[in-house]
């Protein structure tokens, strides 16, 4: 029963990844790349069932790989709706994963601090991004969380756009929900 709840969960978040964050055109890509297509995947993670099935399909990824954790996080902008959407979904089960937010570089005023949540050295923690081109956002996150002496028990992504952010992962279990691939399938390729 459990498995064909989380397919058709998958299989809806695909539909509706295809139908909203998909366009083609000529894009720069974070990474400075160029690309035919971009994932706006924001359009998926800030909606309400986007945001849902997301997480529902983090959960059960982690679930299903034995992973355990006590935070979710990763660079903001990308990880904030997925961490925020993880860590709700997560009390609504039982639990209990908290956010964390990790800043491009740390605040000049109050605290200082570059990581918001509550961390602690010796904590599995899960990075956590929208879309992994050359993975280079999450790399950044997967070092600020490592620098306070957390463990990054996984490395999970909405997208891997198959643009060599895997191979920037080889150390850590990663694991994307969807690739490139998957999404341009249903659209007629890239």
């Amino acid at each position: 029963m459990a498995d064909s709840r989380n397919k058709a969960n998958r299989d809806r978040l695909l539909a509706i990844l295809m139908e909203k964050a998909v366009t083609f055109g000529d894009f720069t890509l974070a990474s400075g790349r160029k690309s035919r297509y971009y994932l706006d995947s924001r359009l998926v993670t800030l909606d309400p069932e986007g945001a849902w099935l997301v997480a529902e399909s983090i959960l059960d990824t982690l679930s299903r790989e034995g992973i355990r954790a006590k935070a979710i996080g990763g660079l903001t902008l990308g990880a904030d709706p997925i961490a925020g959407a993880v860590a709700a979904v997560s009390h609504s089960r039982g639990e209990g994963m908290k956010g964390f937010i990790v800043r491009k570089e740390a605040k000049g005023h109050g605290k200082g601090k570059r990581i918001e949540g509550d961390l602690r050295a010796g904590d599995d923690v899960v990075v956590v991004d929208d879309v992994v081109t050359t993975a280079g956002s999450t790399i950044a996150a997967i070092r600020a969380v490592e620098e306070i002496g957390c463990v990054v028990a996984a490395v999970l992504c909405v997208v891997d756009r198959e643009e060599g952010g895997a191979e920037a992962l080889k150390g850590y279990r990663f694991y994307p929900l969807f690739t490139a691939t998957d999404l341009l399938a249903g659209r007629g390729g890239a």
